[in-house]
């Protein structure tokens, strides 16, 4: 198990440069299974789950060579689909929340597919309902095997249909699109996710052959192809990581400027911050913000106390409200952070109250910060990362704290962010890995 050793307070300053986009790769990795022909690839975050999403790729017989750094060449012509029942395929995709979106792909192509039971953050319950209900609707049948943990799809032939989500999960939608963009005749996909990595994905399919139009909408309709051709694709930024560097240049008072972050693609996030009494510049494609002393929590026109909360796009990523709640600790008054989707995602504050922060959790989705307004620094300790978004947000405390803390399970953080401590450290900031 990794460690790292951050000794905090010290003043960050330069440029950083964002990398691409942990979410959509997982899902346009996953779309070169749908042709045979050479699909290229720029911009892939060269982390944890997405090195484990492209083993998995090649054992299933995809030929993977890599031109340069972070950019791919996949050719999905001889898929060995009797490994899917392997030990080894199922070893592959269980410790991979992404896993799951293999399943679109190879039903709408080979009309058949097995998956493991995703593995990922331990964040609470992530059912896939929704993934198994809309290729049902477009025809296949589904089975899951309790005692070896193996969803199985299969199907004589996809016709297209309509269906009404029962969520707009962006997992869901995108396998769901993968299946359906090869389906006989049209789909018409209700309540979808439509998220930028969504839209990412759909244009990828287009620029493929496929036919997708309502994209950026919660509407997509679909008409079915025979087959799609190969591509080049080149993935967004990394909003979940810009986000993170924002909130880390308030709560280390530093001034950073963010390099080439496609700001319109950004939705809420630059305005969330803001509310926080974050100060920031759009500059072309890039963020600066400058060093900040203090920064003041706002609250709504009637008095009442400021609510951050996550919401389906267009509203505030979930990834994020970790990093918003540790930012707020060294804010100027109060705000409730409302974590809806995930009923462990804010159990990491204990070690927050543990450095010194004013935090009361209300329960498991939200918590009551009170903030510092830096007049009380956080105190060094020694804390574990739980999952990718909580780790992030510990080190950014562990960055602003008085002394040298220690974070361990830092594989965690690895899973999500790319040599997150040596970008760091070229800003500045002082942390060892063990």
């Amino acid at each position: 198990m990794g460690t790292f050793k951050v000794t905090g307070g010290a003043k960050l300053s330069g440029e950083i440069t964002p990398q691409g986009a942990k979410n959509e790769a997982l899902q346009v990795l996953n779309a070169v299974l749908l042709t045979p022909d050479e699909v290229i690839i720029s911009n892939i975050p060269e982390i944890r789950d997405v090195v484990k999403l492209i083993d998995l790729l090649r054992f299933i017989g995809v030929e993977i060579e890599k031109i340069e750094k972070g950019k791919y060449s996949f050719k999905s012509e001889n898929i060995n689909l009797s490994l899917l029942e392997t030990d080894k395929f199922n070893e592959l995709g269980g410790g991979l929340r992404g896993s799951i979106m293999i399943v679109g792909p190879l039903l709408g192509r080979y009309k058949k597919a097995f998956i493991s039971k995703p593995g990922g953050d331990k964040i609470g319950r992530r059912r896939v309902d929704t993934h198994f209900f809309g290729f049902q609707k477009l025809g296949a049948n589904f089975e899951y095997d309790n005692k070896k943990g193996i969803y199985k799809v299969w199907a004589n032939k996809l016709e297209g249909s309509y269906m009404l989500l029962d969520e707009a999960s962006v997992t869901g939608t995108a396998n769901i699109i993968m299946a359906a963009v090869l389906a006989k005749g049209k789909t018409s996909i209700y309540n979808a996710a439509c998220e930028p990595y969504i839209q990412q994905l759909c244009k990828m399919l287009n620029s493929m052959g496929a036919k997708i139009t309502g994209i950026g909408s919660n509407l997509l309709y679909i008409d079915g192809v025979e087959n799609l051709h190969g591509c080049q694709h080149r993935i967004l930024p990394d909003m979940i990581e810009i986000g993170s560097f924002i909130g880390l240049a308030a709560i280390t008072k530093s001034e950073i400027t963010i390099k080439n972050v496609a700001y319109d693609q950004l939705g809420i996030i630059p305005n969330s911050f803001q509310r926080l009494g974050i100060k920031l510049e759009r500059i072309n494609d890039d963020i600066h913000i400058p060093a900040q002393e203090n920064y003041e929590i706002e609250s709504f026109i009637d008095g009442s106390i400021m609510t951050i909360a996550d919401a389906i796009w267009p509203g505030l990523t979930p990834d994020l409200l970790s990093v918003f709640l540790v930012v707020a600790t060294q804010a100027k008054g109060a705000v409730l952070i409302h974590q809806k989707m995930f009923e462990s995602r804010l159990f990491f504050v204990d070690k927050l109250i543990d450095m010194g922060a004013q935090i009361i959790l209300c329960d498991p989705h939200r918590a009551n910060v009170i903030g510092l307004d830096n007049k009380i620094k956080l105190r060094a300790t020694t804390m574990s990362s739980p999952d990718i978004r909580a780790g992030v947000a510990l080190l950014l405390a562990a960055l602003s704290a008085e002394g040298t803390s220690t974070i361990h399970n830092i594989e965690q953080i690895d899973r999500g962010y790319e040599n997150i401590d040596v970008r760091l450290n070229a800003l500045g900031a002082n942390i060892v890995r063990l």
